[in-house]
């Protein structure tokens, strides 16, 4: 079989295989990118590049960080597997194909973020430099304002955890952040391992935070992937005086 053949054979059951896989939009899946990354692989070369190339092109076409890895499981599939039907499986990707993928993803996305969104990516959650904002307009708001709100604190143990899993680890927490604080709080990320919810305090609080440590820790424990991380901290914090401490605070925490 000739080379070109071969490529095209290979696309094609990567094709297949996506699209059984549930890939949401078809006109959307054939990429000049694709194609460098059959070559590659059918080369025997080195496909970080082209993978890296991949990701790029699909954050900037719009598909989404699953759906990007789950086209790449069912290359893998397809690579791995000379039956007719395969079932791709994330869970399966090399670590180095998973990680050049997801790099060139993650690169275009934040580029994204920083130009327009005040939202992170990756968790959901809003920016910390969205919750200084937010701080400044409670501190305008009335001159008591560190008495009527404070900061739900949670905090990841990751020490012993792959970049990649924090990751995900970080987007299982947020996922609890959001089911405990549905009522319009400000929930923010203030760095790798950390998140932070801008509450009022009512007669409420005192229940939440045990309920978020139960629930993240749920979360946690659903994925065997991301076991290493935790447990999750999760504390409340009083807002300074003014709103110059408060972001001075924010800065310390994000850490």
């Amino acid at each position: 079989m000739g080379v070109a053949q071969a490529e095209r054979l290979l696309k094609s059951r990567w094709r297949t295989a996506t699209m059984a896989a549930g890939w949401a939009f078809p006109a959307d899946w054939p990429l000049a990118e694709v194609d460098d990354v059959c070559a590659a692989m059918l080369e025997d070369a080195d496909p970080g590049d082209a993978l890296v190339r991949l990701g790029r092109a699909r954050a900037e076409a719009g598909a989404g960080l699953s759906e990007t890895l789950l086209d790449l499981a069912a290359l893998h599939a397809v690579l791995t597997d000379e039956s007719h039907i395969v079932s791709p499986n994330v869970d399966a990707l090399p670590s180095r194909m998973l990680r050049m993928t997801a790099l060139g993803w993650a690169d275009v996305v934040t580029k994204q973020a920083g130009d327009c969104a005040a939202e992170d990516p990756l968790t959901g959650l809003a920016t910390a430099a969205y919750l200084r904002t937010r701080l400044g307009e409670v501190y305008r708001e009335t001159p008591v304002a560190p008495l009527d709100y404070a900061l739900v604190l949670l905090r990841l143990d990751v020490h012993r955890a792959s970049g990649w899993s924090r990751v995900v680890a970080m987007t299982l927490v947020s996922d609890a952040l959001r089911t405990v604080f549905d009522g319009g709080e400000t929930l923010a990320t203030l760095g790798p391992c950390v998140a932070a919810v801008l509450v009022r305090r009512d007669e409420t609080l005192a229940r939440r935070i045990p309920n978020l440590r139960v629930l993240a820790a749920d979360r946690l424990a659903d994925d065997p992937n991301v076991r290493p991380v935790g447990p999750a901290k999760v504390w409340t914090e009083r807002l300074p005086d003014t709103h110059t401490e408060a972001c001075a605070l924010l800065s310390s925490l994000g850490r």
